[in-house]
C-alpha cells in the first residue's frame, strides 16, 4: 500500500478506517487525562477516578449506581448474571447483539434460555413479547429477564414510546429489563432528548465508551446499588476486577462530559454519506434507516467485484469491512471528516466504473 501511495503523490496519505466506531482513537484531551490519571486499586474500591467515572455515569444514566466494565459484551454478561437468569427465558430480538455477537455468554454463563423473537424492522414489538410469556405451568420455563437494544445494529433507533411500552409490560409480570445500550448516547442523540428520557425505561443498561465515543477501551454497567454490588463480584468472577483502572477510567470521563456531545457530527456526516451513495448507479440506499452513524449499501455489482471491494479500497487507504447480510456498511465517527467521506466517494466512483 505504500508503494501504491508514493506513485499516486500520496505519500502521507491519510487513513480512513468506515468499518466501525470502535476504531476510533483517543483524543489529545484524553491522552492529557490519562497521563495525571490519580489511581489506586479498584478491585479494593479505591481508585478515586474510576470511582468519579462510575458516578458520573450513573448521574448521567439515571441510575443509583454504576460499575466500570472491560467492554460492552462484559458487561451484558455481567447483568445477566447479575439478573439471575440460570434456567429462565430470556426474551431478546433474534438479530440483537446480545444473542449473535456475544459468543453465547446468556446460556454458556449466565444460564439463561435465549428465547428469540423476530421483531418486523427489528424495533420491538410488544404484543409479540407479551405473546412470548409462557403460561403459569410447572412445566413452562419461565421468562426472567427481557433485553432491548438501542441504538439497534441495523441503525435505527427505538422510540422511546416502545421502550416505555416493553417496561410497562415488564413490570405486570414481575420480570427486570436489561437495555443493552452500546449506542444508546446516539439514540438519544438521534430522537433530541437527554439520555435519561431512555434508560428510565430499564432496570439496568450497558453503554460502551469505546465506540463513538473514543475511549480506548471499557462500557459501563448501571441499575440500582444493590444490583451493581452483585455486578461488581460477578465482573471480578469473569476476570475484569481491573487494580490502577483510573488510566482508563480517566478517557471514559473524558468520553461522558464531552464526546456525548458531538455525536450528532457523525449522525450528519452519516446522512450525507448515504445520500451521496444512494444517488450513484448501481448503489442503493434506504435513507430512513439511517438514523445514527451507520449506513448500508446495497451494490448492484457481480460477486467477483463486490468479494474485491475492500482489498482495492484498502490499495487506496480506506478501510471497509466486506458485505454484510444488509449490504456493506459504513460507520462515521470522530475520525472520519467530511473531506474524508468525500475522498472515499470519489475512490468508489472510480471502482464502480471498472
Amino acid at each position: 500500500m505504500v508503494q501504491f501511495c508514493i506513485e499516486k503523490g500520496m505519500k502521507d496519505l491519510k487513513i480512513i478506517d468506515l468499518r466501525s466506531d470502535t476504531v476510533t482513537r483517543p483524543t489529545k484531551e484524553m491522552y492529557d487525562a490519562i497521563t495525571v490519571a490519580e489511581v489506586g486499586d479498584d478491585v479494593a474500591r479505591d481508585d478515586p477516578t474510576t470511582a468519579r467515572l462510575e458516578k458520573l455515569a450513573a448521574k448521567m444514566l439515571g441510575k443509583e449506581a454504576a460499575l466500570f466494565v472491560a467492554s460492552g459484551t462484559m458487561g451484558n454478561i455481567v447483568a445477566s448474571l447479575a439478573h439471575e437468569v440460570r434456567g429462565k427465558e430470556v426474551i431478546l430480538g433474534a438479530e440483537s447483539h446480545m444473542f449473535n455477537m456475544e459468543v453465547g455468554g446468556i446460556s454458556v454463563l449466565a444460564g439463561g434460555i435465549a428465547r428469540t423473537l423476530n421483531y418486523p424492522g427489528e424495533v420491538p414489538d410488544v404484543k409479540m413479547i407479551e405473546a412470548a410469556f409462557r403460561p403459569a405451568d410447572i412445566h413452562q420455563v419461565r421468562a426472567g429477564l427481557i433485553c432491548l437494544e438501542n441504538a439497534l445494529g441495523n441503525g435505527r433507533v427505538v422510540p422511546r414510546e416502545v421502550m416505555a411500552d416493553v417496561y410497562a409490560l415488564a413490570g405486570s409480570r414481575g420480570v427486570p429489563v436489561h437495555v443493552d445500550g452500546a449506542r444508546v448516547f446516539n439514540a438519544a442523540a438521534a430522537l433530541g432528548i437527554d439520555v435519561k428520557e431512555l434508560t428510565q425505561y430499564c432496570d439496568t443498561v450497558s453503554c460502551c465508551l469505546s465506540k463513538g465515543l473514543c475511549s480506548p477501551v471499557g462500557a459501563i454497567l448501571a441499575g440500582n446499588e444493590g444490583f451493581v454490588e452483585k455486578a461488581r463480584a460477578y465482573r471480578k468472577m469473569l476476570g475484569g476486577g481491573m487494580r490502577q483502572s483510573g488510566v482508563i477510567s480517566a478517557a471514559g470521563i473524558v468520553s461522558l462530559e464531552v464526546m456525548t456531545k458531538r455525536l450528532l457530527e457523525d449522525h450528519e456526516n452519516a446522512r450525507y454519506l448515504a445520500s451521496a451513495l444512494n444517488g450513484m448507479d448501481n448503489i442503493t440506499v434506504d435513507m430512513e434507516a439511517v438514523e445514527i452513524n451507520m449506513v448500508f449499501a446495497g451494490i448492484d455489482k457481480s460477486p467477483a467485484w463486490k468479494a474485491a471491494l475492500p482489498a482495492r479500497l484498502l490499495e487506496r487507504g480506506i478501510k471497509i469491512y466486506g458485505e454484510m447480510s444488509r449490504g456493506f456498511r459504513f460507520l462515521t465517527h470522530n475520525d472520519v471528516t467530511r473531506q474524508d467521506i468525500d475522498r472515499f466517494l470519489g475512490e468508489l466512483t472510480e471502482l464502480l466504473a471498472m
